[in-house]
């Protein structure tokens, strides 16, 4: 097979989340730990750091990674879903996977993997990890694919976990309560490793301590830390941020989000270096201000064009459309044009609740079978008050968006990871 037939049954054979859902999630370890018997268990060839929370999981990994690279660190970097190819997922020092290794490993490992039935995610962490130890990498950030307790990438026994922050997302696994999300979230806590939380509410901290006081975990909660002190918007769409140890400090990521997630990220950094990870003043700088160069990292608050100003972000949750909205807010334009569709398990009636109503819609659906169909995010919308035309995909929504904007126009696209993966693969 060449790569592309090796991806198709990639997707075929190994129930994908993405594409699927519910159907493609196992509860339980017990092929995860099948495979990492059989590949020798190479995560415990290098170090790890772990990353979970509802949102900033993907932010907070990138820009870790991007840290440990400028501080000289060969750095493995574990993230889903991708946005236009498959090896986004796996990257080494910024770059991804080769396509021979990934064709390489089904090749010969098909054999012993087929009789198993293994999700498509507990095969690529497989992948991840021995990729990682085959290429020697020093320390990799794993970011957790759903959840955290029951997670294949919860073998790990990192130097650093590190959880976001809690709101509703994937109810129907994880449970219907934020202290339920949180319980879960937190099984990444392990017996003497650190932890930092980002954001709680009175509802998810007591479920953190709790979980610290049982497993002996030093527990760090970023809020009370308050390591950043002061933000501002450059013209650019990048921040300047003063916070208690770095004047003056660069954050190419522009959208609202990134100020939690960098205070979140200035108490791991602390625990690291206490840890005895060597990371200078110019690492950090380098790796906020130059977070996509040296990662790859697409689909947060990423500025397309400029007349009209065109934006695409992943978030797609009521936690992560909160910012957009209050971002969309602050934007200067003549019309908003907003090309949105969204996936059939998510909150659908809580994100379209929050959506701007003078906006014009461009209803849509993504290339994946979670999509919901245009027609029905249109019907949904309109009990709330927003109005517009449906188009069969991205790239036809997108189009029309374009073609009746004016040069100071805003267009926004979003809704969906996969709604930006549709439209960013436009251009591939």
């Amino acid at each position: 097979m060449n790569y592309q037939e090796t991806i198709a049954y990639l997707y075929n054979s190994a129930p994908l989340f993405q594409q699927v859902g519910k159907a493609a999630y196992k509860e339980g370890l017990e092929n995860t730990f099948a495979l990492d018997d059989y590949f020798g268990h190479p995560h415990t060839r290098f170090h790890t750091i772990h990353v979970a929370g509802t949102n900033g999981k993907g932010s907070c990994s990138h820009t870790l990674a991007a840290i440990l690279q400028a501080a000289g660190y060969r750095t493995g970097l574990y993230t889903s879903p991708h946005l236009v190819d498959f090896r986004e997922r796996i990257r080494v020092d910024g770059q991804p996977v080769e396509e021979e290794y990934v064709v390489d490993f089904v090749e010969k490992h098909r054999g012993f993997f087929e009789p198993l039935h293994p999700s498509f995610f507990e095969l690529t962490t497989a992948m991840a990890f021995d990729y990682f130890a085959r290429r020697k990498v020093d320390v990799a950030v794993i970011e957790v694919g759903l959840g955290g307790r029951l997670d294949c990438t919860n073998i790990i026994r990192p130097d650093l976990c590190l959880i976001t922050n809690i709101s509703f997302d994937h109810t129907q696994f994880l449970g219907d309560t934020l202290a339920k999300i949180a319980s879960e979230k937190a099984g990444i806590i392990k017996k003497g490793i650190p932890v930092v939380i980002g954001e709680t509410t009175p509802e998810t901290r007591p479920v953190f301590e709790e979980k610290a006081r049982e497993t002996g975990a030093p527990i760090f909660f970023a809020e009370d830390e308050r390591l950043l002190e002061e933000v501002r918007h450059a013209e650019d769409g990048s921040y300047l941020y003063q916070t208690r140890y770095y004047k003056n400090l660069k954050g190419e990521l522009g959208g609202f989000c990134q100020e939690k997630n960098t205070n979140t990220l200035l108490s791991a950094l602390r625990v690291l270096m206490k840890s005895g990870y060597h990371i200078g003043d110019t690492d950090v700088r380098k790796g906020f201000s130059q977070v996509c160069e040296l990662t790859g990292l697409m689909g947060r608050w990423q500025k397309l064009s400029e007349r009209p100003a065109v934006v695409c972000d992943t978030g797609h949750n009521v936690g992560g459309i909160r910012y957009i909205v209050e971002q969309l807010k602050c934007q200067k334009y003549s019309t908003l044009r907003i090309v949105m569709g969204m996936v059939n398990d998510k909150d659908i009636s809580g994100v379209l609740a929050m959506l701007p109503k003078e906006a014009r819609y461009y209803f849509t659906q993504a290339s994946v079978k979670r999509a919901l169909p245009a027609e029905k995010v249109k019907e949904l919308a309109e009990g709330y008050g927003l109005e517009g035309n449906v188009y069969p995909d991205v790239k036809t929504a997108y189009g029309a968006a374009l073609s009746q904007s004016a040069p100071d126009d805003f267009i926004f696209v979003g809704g969906s990871s996969f709604i930006v993966a549709d439209l960013l693969s436009l251009n591939k």
